[in-house]
């Protein structure tokens, strides 16, 4: 047995859970399952990035207090637990009274190594973004990312935490570690940003103009600027510092995050992991957009794609299945209602569900009855569920379906004597079995219901995906 850590970034919650963090957040599960299958030891970490300007004036536009306004969303984002049939271990939220004392402690210790100091500055500032932008990352003075928000120009004195000390480090860290980031290319595109030069960041906001965040350790009129607060829940989750014992046994970790996230998490969170004296993340994996008819999702454009809407139409597995299918890991996905559609039916109704049904119902005429087998992962799986492109993995395990319904239409069992039809059958429930042992982590009810019908006495049952 080993130990695994895995975690997601935090969603902010000024709105609810949309289709890329779903995607995220069930490409990690998947992970974690496939880990407790082979006898890990897993923490499965995610919870809600809760402080910050974006939430703050969020809360004052309908009226309520930061708080209340929090809870309010954190409970639709522990919603999803239930919606998608999610493994997670930890839910961390950044108002827990157990993350605000180990981000002091991180300060403290980062102030310790004489990486935090004061200062005046200005600067442009994306909210939507909750980040620094320089001219060049603008477009018609817009954030390309929130074209709709306006940047806003910040003038104040801040705590700086002296990033550009640690440009060497990261470079000598990734020279070290080739797989540190994946895919390759965002790899490169970090490299190549740090390469060029760090330039220190703020780490905290004046109370007087942003009352709701982490009290700076000292500093009474200051608060922590939300990145360096959110950040530390990595380590926060796992009872740092306190809990020495078990921070050593499951950290580092590996951790997933969308490429709007890859500057904070590979470069920013590394350099403030330095300054702590802790060791540095195991592995980041960086994911796509999710669009939308080639547009990206958006209230105003009445394109969004929620989750819950899916699982309710769809139902879990098939929610499940089609983010892991027909979502790209690594590059920005398209997706449209239509499609939804055509994959659930031809791959869900008519794939698997229509193979299930069928051979269940003709071992059911033939009387058979089988063991469960000890059955082994694909090679072809494990080596696309290493390297978290998950859709290709199912694409090998439809290509076995797909197999196992030749065979059926080949070898018409139900023009055979029951003597003629056994050995037939009898191979495609090895088949069938083979195939839900290696759905486990992407569709586990799924492989529950059919690796339960297809032991003992085997009898057909309800369709798993009727059709819509």
């Amino acid at each position: 047995m080993k130990n695994y850590y895995i975690t997601t970034t935090l969603p902010y919650v000024n709105a609810e859970p949309h289709l890329g963090f779903a995607m995220e957040i069930v490409q990690a599960d998947i992970i974690a399952r496939y880990h407790k299958l082979l006898g890990d030891e897993v923490i499965f970490n995610t919870g809600t990035d809760e402080h910050g300007v974006k939430i703050y004036r969020a809360a004052l536009e309908q009226n309520k207090k930061p708080q209340a306004y929090v809870d309010e969303y954190a409970a639709k984002f522990e919603d999803l637990k239930k919606y998608l049939n999610l493994s997670y271990t930890n839910f961390i939220r950044t108002t827990d009274p157990h993350h605000i004392k180990a981000a002091q402690e991180f300060w403290k210790r980062c102030s310790d190594n004489g990486d935090i100091y004061k200062k005046m500055y200005k600067i442009k500032y994306c909210v939507g973004c909750e980040l620094e932008k320089t001219e060049s990352e603008l477009i018609d003075e817009r954030c390309p990312i929130h074209p709709n928000l306006e940047i806003e120009t910040i003038e104040e004195e801040n705590y700086f935490f002296k990033w550009s000390k640690y440009q060497q480090p990261l470079l000598d860290f990734y020279e070290k570690n080739p797989d540190f980031v994946l895919p390759d290319f965002r790899f490169n595109e970090i490299k190549q940003f740090v390469s060029k030069g760090l330039e220190d960041f703020s780490v905290s906001r004046l109370k007087e103009k942003l009352p709701w965040g982490i009290p700076v350790p000292g500093d009474e009129e200051h608060v922590y600027y939300v990145w360096f607060d959110a950040l530390i829940n990595y380590v926060s989750t796992l009872g740092w510092p306190e809990n020495e014992e078990k921070f050593k046994s499951f950290w580092p970790g590996v951790q997933v995050a969308g490429k709007d996230n890859l500057r904070q998490q590979t470069a920013m969170w590394q350099a403030m992991l330095m300054s702590a004296g802790l060791p540095n993340s195991k592995q980041i994996i960086i994911h796509g957009f999710v669009t939308n008819n080639g547009q990206k999702m958006s209230k105003s454009l009445g394109n969004v794609i929620h989750p819950f809407e899916l699982v309710k139409k769809y139902g879990t597995e098939a929610t499940r299945f089609i983010i892991a299918r027909e979502l790209n890991t690594f590059e920005d996905s398209d997706i449209t209602l239509e499609r939804i559609q055509e994959s659930y039916t031809a791959n869900l109704s008519n794939g698997l569900g229509n193979l299930v049904a069928r051979v269940a119902k003709l071992c059911e005429q033939n009387n058979i009855t089988a063991a469960l087998a000890k059955n082994e992962w694909f090679i072809e799986v494990e080596k696309a569920l290493t390297g978290y492109r998950f859709n290709e993995a199912l694409g090998f395990i439809w290509t076995k379906i797909s197999e196992a319904d030749k065979k059926v239409n080949e070898e018409k069992p139900w023009e055979l004597d029951t003597e003629k039809a056994k050995p037939v059958l009898e191979d495609l429930v090895e088949k069938i079995q083979a195939i839900a042992f290696n759905l486990q982590p992407f569709l586990p009810e799924t492989a529950e219901k059919i690796l339960k019908q297809f032991s003992g006495k085997i009898k057909s049952g309800p369709p798993l995906f009727p059709r819509i």
